[in-house]
This record gives C-alpha cells, structure tokens and sequence, in this order.
C-alpha cells in the first residue's frame, strides 16, 4: 500500500543527504567534482519530487518521474559538469521508477544507502 507520508519523509531525509554530501564533496575540491554532482542530482530530483502534488498517489508519481526523464535538460546553477550532472539526474529518477513500481526502499532513511 502506497505511504505518501513515508515517501516524503524518504524525500526529505534523501535531500538532507545529498546536502551533506555536497558540502564534504565541496571542501575537498576538484578531486571530488563529481561526488558534488552526484549530490546536486539526487537533491535536484528528490526536491523536484517532494514538491509535487502527485505524492498521494502511486500511479501519478511514477507518471511524474517518467515526464521528468522524458526532459531534455534540467535546469540548475552551481553545478560542474551539465552533462555528468544530467546523467546522475536521470539515473536517479530511473532508481525512483523503479521504487515507485514495486514500492520498496521508502521506508529506509539512512543517510548511505
């Protein structure tokens, strides 16, 4: 049974992390440009999801991240390399179909996962 409430929460702790992790990646500079990226994708795509209205239902989540990897482009600043950040954007919206398919993975909030 689809938890709106547990997919948020899932939403919010996934934004904390990729915060977190953008700032380690940050304060270690050129080498970790990439882990900042990374970070910047899932925050970008978590955020993108938790402010949209189709949270309550299942069907209209997997609809809404299916339009969102049919874009071309996902507008961002501050980022280092578009077409890696773009690639790490749909990766995470494929890994988010596939949870919202089979709903499984919500309820785990650590930070790795």
């Amino acid at each position: 049974m689809w938890d709106s409430d547990q997919v948020r929460l899932w939403l919010e702790s996934r934004i904390a992390a990729a915060r977190l992790d953008q700032a380690a990646a940050d304060q270690q500079g050129y080498a970790a440009q990439d882990d900042y990226d990374k970070a910047a994708a899932e925050e970008w795509v978590c955020r993108a999801m938790k402010n949209a209205l189709c949270i309550a239902s299942q069907t209209a989540f997997a609809d809404r991240l299916k339009a969102l990897l049919g874009q071309d482009d996902f507008p961002i600043t501050g980022i280092y390399d578009d077409r890696r950040f773009e690639r790490h954007v749909r990766t995470n919206l494929r890994k988010l179909v596939k949870m919202a398919k089979a709903n499984l993975g919500f309820e785990n909030t650590l930070h790795y996962q």
